[in-house]
């Protein structure tokens, strides 16, 4: 799965703290945290018509994040929004639209780890792209990572941080196999992830998903779960082995940039018959009509 570039991004502009650049001029310092070691957070947004879906809930899990690490200054909810708002309208987008949060530590007055080094505050980063979502939607190929995801008292993988080299690593043995994305084991070689989403597996008519222990909260996935306790869908949320994978009739991958999005082979296993499922698109459906009912207007 390779995205392609749209030619509608050509000259969008970028919110980097307040400012509106070209996306050509948008530049951070070398100083910035980000750039010396991937000290930031971030999230991702979806708009659809003029609204941004959990909103809100992205918003928290960006304030827990940034605090978890140590962030002095956090911007408030409403001054994010102010800007994700400004960027979006000097942008003229309302629809179709994937925005990509990133706050960082800020500024150093010098290079290095130590964060008493920054003085400026932090960098609020705005990009807003028109964006689809990712997955091809007749299924998707996973391949096994030998890459493992950090248990948390290595590193809390709850805190969704800019420092994402072990999915990149796990996306390139991914691609190198001929698949879409990796799957990524836990330490136990429990299922944690995929490289970008979270997974769930269907068997006998009852969905299951890994616990998030070596993998970040996900808010599609909050979704789905809390759709499954409207609905009546049985539900687990346990330890998933690699077998149990494989066994699975049904299996997809949830996330904000791809929505829901089924897997049709992990490794050279089919899942189920080879083609989409029944529970995925009952849930993609009301994943949709969720979003609908519940997305905030910010245009």
């Amino acid at each position: 799965m390779l995205q392609s570039f749209d030619e509608r991004n050509a000259d969008i502009l970028v919110n980097i703290n307040g400012e509106l650049m070209h996306r050509d001029a948008a530049r951070i310092s070398p100083f910035d945290s980000v750039v010396q070691g991937g000290d930031a957070v971030w999230e991702g947004l979806r708009v659809y018509d003029g609204r941004i879906f959990r909103f809100r809930q992205h918003l928290d899990r960006l304030h827990a994040s940034a605090k978890a690490v140590g962030f002095t200054v956090i911007p408030s909810h409403d001054d994010i929004m102010t800007e994700v708002r400004r960027t979006l309208e000097a942008n003229g987008m309302r629809d179709g639209v994937h925005i990509r949060l990133t706050l960082t530590r800020g500024e150093k007055i010098t290079s290095g780890m130590d964060p008493r080094l920054n003085t400026k505050g932090p960098t609020l980063i705005v990009l807003a792209e028109y964006k689809a979502p990712v997955y091809d939607r007749s299924g998707l190929v996973l391949a096994t990572s030998s890459i493992r995801r950090f248990p948390r008292h290595m590193l809390d993988q709850r805190i969704h941080s800019n420092n994402l080299l072990q999915s990149i690593m796990a996306k390139i043995e991914a691609t190198n196999a001929g698949a879409d994305d990796a799957l990524m084991l836990d330490e136990h070689g429990h299922v944690a992830e995929t490289n970008a989403t979270h997974l769930f597996f269907v068997h006998d008519g009852v969905v299951s998903t890994s616990d998030v222990v070596a993998c970040p909260e996900g808010v599609t996935r909050s979704v789905v779960l809390s759709i499954c306790e409207a609905d009546g869908i049985p539900c687990t949320v346990r330890d998933i082995s690699l077998e149990e994978a494989y066994a699975a009739d049904e299996c997809f991958c949830t996330g904000t940039m791809g929505e829901l999005a089924g897997v049709v082979r992990i490794d050279s296993t089919t899942i189920g018959d080879g083609a989409i499922g029944a529970m995925t698109d009952r849930l993609s459906a009301r994943f949709a009509e969720v979003v609908a009912a519940e997305a905030e207007s910010v245009l």
